[in-house]
């Protein structure tokens, strides 16, 4: 008799559950019908990426300069200019020692003022050069024939910044020849370990102009190169590279910022793992990756996180500064609504107040091995085994 009732009572406690089940899951469904996803797709989120870096690299082929004679005149030999400071011997067969190597300074104008033929304008001009107009001012008006040569005593220097991820950082002195970013930085010893390739110029003159190269990519290299030449006082600025941080939240174990090395690369199951794995009470069956596209566009994207623990979607490469966000969805809002208020206490009622994992596996409740591993009315207390596998 006594059986009989506790059965009764049994299926009537099973009966008010699943009404509260069927209930809650048509008002979640309801709920979730009326509400747009907004996620992208990773098949649509790899499109926008490829198209982006193709926009991109186009915009820079529009703008890349065309000046090669530009770039070579900022890359080649020397060219003498104001306050250099030049060492010439002038030399003929009959009389060796014309006048001995006697070092002259050009002037604001661009000009060396020299014996006899008086001034000579040398600006801009290669060492060859000026050795040949030289000579031209002396022969044939003041000598049949003369050999000239001419060295840089002291050339003049222009002092610029250089900060931020390089070895030496402080002022650099730049030769004529020498006034880019390309050799600045290399003045200061170099890109450092943390560096992330990108480099910013300021000119103290214009302070509100600030021009940003990636000199890793060849285009913006040969555009840094070709700027007009730095001035005294410039400011260059490397900056440090990104760092390698990934947040992964929600529905995860460890929900927290994961920091790796520099160039390490980890996908979306590492990152899982690395926090933990999902939670254990409930079934979490998506995600959403948060990324910024490289036009500066944030984008969410959609996972199926089934499909990729069994390889059957893309197990996507995380990149710096991604969040990979385990989100509530009905399904799982119903398990832990369910787990929190309604479990089944084989043969007597339902209680209220404890989680069903935690009552299953209470001692002296459930047993030498534990109800939770043999009796699951729900079919979502247990784990999700092929995340939970997983280790960091």
């Amino acid at each position: 008799m006594i059986d009989l009732l506790m059965a009764r009572q049994l299926q009537d406690c099973i009966r008010r559950v699943w009404h509260a089940v069927l209930m809650t899951s048509l008002i979640l469904w309801c709920f979730g019908c009326s509400t747009k996803d907004h996620r992208i797709s990773v098949s649509q989120l790899l499109e926008l990426e490829a198209s982006e870096l193709q926009k991109l690299a186009s915009e820079k082929e529009q703008s890349a300069t065309t000046d090669v004679v530009k770039i070579n005149r900022q890359l080649g030999p020397y060219r003498a200019g104001p306050n250099d400071v030049l060492t010439i011997t002038l030399t003929r067969a009959d009389q060796p020692a014309l006048f001995p190597p006697t070092p002259f300074r050009v002037d604001k104008k661009g000009e060396i003022e020299l014996p006899v033929v008086g001034s000579v304008s040398i600006e801009g001009l290669e060492l060859d050069e000026i050795e040949d107009k030289i000579r031209a001012a002396y022969v044939p008006g003041v000598l049949t024939d003369a050999v000239v040569h001419t060295d840089v005593l002291t050339p003049e220097t222009t002092n610029v910044l250089v900060i931020g991820a390089v070895s030496t950082p402080g002022l650099i002195a730049l030769q004529r020849h020498e006034r880019n970013l390309l050799y600045a930085i290399v003045g200061a010893g170099g890109v450092s370990d943390i560096a992330s390739g990108e480099a910013t110029l300021q000119r103290i003159r214009q302070p509100g102009q600030l021009q940003t190269f990636n000199l890793r990519d060849p285009i913006e290299l040969q555009q840094a190169v070709a700027l007009q030449p730095l001035e005294q006082g410039d400011i260059i600025q490397v900056r440090a590279a990104t760092p390698n941080t990934i947040y992964v939240g929600g529905l995860v174990a460890g929900p927290s910022p994961q920091a790796y090395p520099t160039g390490v690369r980890v996908s979306v199951l590492q990152a899982l793992a690395g926090a933990g794995g999902l939670r254990t009470d409930i079934y979490p069956k998506e995600g959403t990756l948060v990324r910024r596209l490289p036009s500066g566009r944030e984008v969410h994207v959609r996972l199926d996180l089934d499909r990729i623990a069994l390889g059957q979607d893309k197990n996507l490469e995380l990149i710096p500064g991604d969040i990979l966000w385990v989100p509530f969805t009905w399904e799982t809002r119903l398990q832990e609504f369910i787990n929190r208020n309604f479990f089944m206490r084989a043969g007597v009622s339902v209680n209220y107040s404890v989680r069903g994992t935690e009552f299953l596996n209470r001692s002296g409740r459930s047993g030498a091995g534990g109800l939770q591993d043999s009796f699951d009315p729900f079919g979502f207390l247990g784990r999700n085994s092929a995340l939970q596998s997983l280790t960091p």
